[in-house]
């Protein structure tokens, strides 16, 4: 079962990360150089963890993972959001992926070193 406090430590991991909480204390949003990778909400039930995907990617783990749907108040064809805690979804390769999708966006010059 990858739990909340799983996916805090997964998204704090990577270099340059800054955690902010602009929507109130219960939603941690996760970012690298100023752009968000992860959104954390354990407002509603168990929490939601939200993260940006490759468009083709985000189509597939939704038709394949019950616990995937499309971005909850993102665009809906680039981010994903993933019910926690989730016992079958490998939340931390897709964590890597948001976090990969954001950096690859980045300047090269601005880009954190590994």
């Amino acid at each position: 079962m990858f739990t909340i406090d799983e996916a805090m430590d997964a998204c704090a991991a990577f270099p340059a990360v800054e955690l902010g909480y602009p929507f109130g204390e219960e939603t941690p949003v996760f970012k690298v150089v100023g752009k968000v990778f992860a959104i954390l909400d354990a407002e509603e039930g168990p929490g939601t963890l939200t993260l940006k995907a490759d468009p083709e990617d985000a189509r597939a783990l939704v038709s394949t993972f019950a616990d995937v749907t499309p971005g909850f108040h993102m665009n809906k064809k680039h981010w994903i959001s993933v019910r926690l805690p989730s016992a079958d979804v490998p939340v931390a390769e897709l964590i890597a992926d948001s976090y990969d999708l954001v950096v690859a966006g980045l300047p090269r010059a601005l880009r954190p070193k590994p």
